[in-house]
């Protein structure tokens, strides 16, 4: 099982810890504080951890390797247990962060020798970072159980897009296992089609064509999902709707409204495919879901 605790400091600052197998992940709030690791610290033995961590809420700064990095929200940086490094917050208020460290062994040779990515900023707004700082923040923040089985395959994700965002800051992308490119290019895909699910016209040519791959390897990435693409997208746009439609907030929004906000050209053919997925009309379900009492 996952291991997840609280804990809070004399200031009563939460910090949430996940232990996922060999991958531990921290959230953390804390008040104007400074991290250091000396020299004399290194001359224990030394774990051999890669870490990464950013800022969900204020300023953090990361020194390594002679270099300082000023973290807005979402920036992050690498830093490694075996040199010097001080992780500090900047300003005069608390800062939430998130903390990774994996083993450096468990990553694959190509993201390994990342010295020339210590103590510097990297994005964590697009691209490969922003589906590591968005897969870890959601992480964090989740709090439900997870089996064993969870455990290892959430720790496979966070080591494939841990590598995948090195290896793409150390010009080092195609060197790294084919399974875990597949894996990461995947999570880019959904995470693709997860923004623009409001577009009525979103393809597999246009997801292709914004991931730089034919449209036939596209199609056998999701072959072995046992699934397509366009099955996908119709059912993330199902989940948004049935999720739009038990929200309070938006009990006075039509239905045909929100099927056109969740990219349904015609609401017709939004309720047959709701009716399919679910059993019942949207209107019923939006009828039963805001009558449940909510614990």
């Amino acid at each position: 099982m996952c291991t997840t605790v609280f804990h809070r400091d004399h200031r009563d600052h939460p910090m949430r810890v996940l232990d996922l197998g060999p991958v531990h992940i921290v959230e953390l709030t804390c008040p104007p504080s400074l991290v250091p690791r000396t020299a004399a610290m290194i001359r224990q033995p030394d774990p051999g951890l890669c870490s990464v961590v950013f800022p969900r809420r204020g300023a953090l700064v990361v020194t390594q390797a002679g270099r300082e990095a000023l973290l807005g929200e979402r920036d992050l940086a690498l830093y490694d247990s075996s040199r010097p490094f001080t992780v500090r917050t900047a300003g005069p208020g608390t800062v939430t962060l998130v903390r990774a460290h994996v083993p450096r062994a468990l990553l694959p040779p190509s993201a390994r020798h990342t010295d020339r990515l210590l103590g510097t900023r990297l994005p964590g707004h697009e691209g490969m970072g922003a589906l590591l700082t968005q897969f870890l923040g959601d992480l964090a923040a989740d709090r439900t159980p997870r089996t064993a089985a969870d455990v290892d395959r959430l720790s496979t994700v966070t080591l494939d897009l841990l590598a995948a965002t090195l290896a793409h800051h150390l010009d080092t992308g195609p060197r790294l296992p084919e399974e875990s490119r597949r894996r990461t290019l995947l999570l880019s895909i959904e995470a693709f089609i997860r923004d623009r699910l409001s577009d009525p016209d979103l393809s597999p040519r246009d997801i292709a064509a914004a991931h730089h791959i034919s449209v036939s390897y596209l199609h056998r990435l999701f072959r072995s999902r046992d699934t397509t693409v366009t099955e996908l997208i119709r059912r993330r746009r199902l989940e948004r709707a049935r999720c739009a439609l038990a929200d309070p907030r938006l009990r006075d929004t039509p239905v045909n409204r929100i099927a056109a906000d969740c990219g349904f050209r015609e609401h017709p053919a939004f309720t047959r495919a709701f009716n399919t997925a679910y059993g019942m009309p949207p209107r019923d379900w939006r009828r039963q879901a805001l009558r449940a009492p909510r614990g």
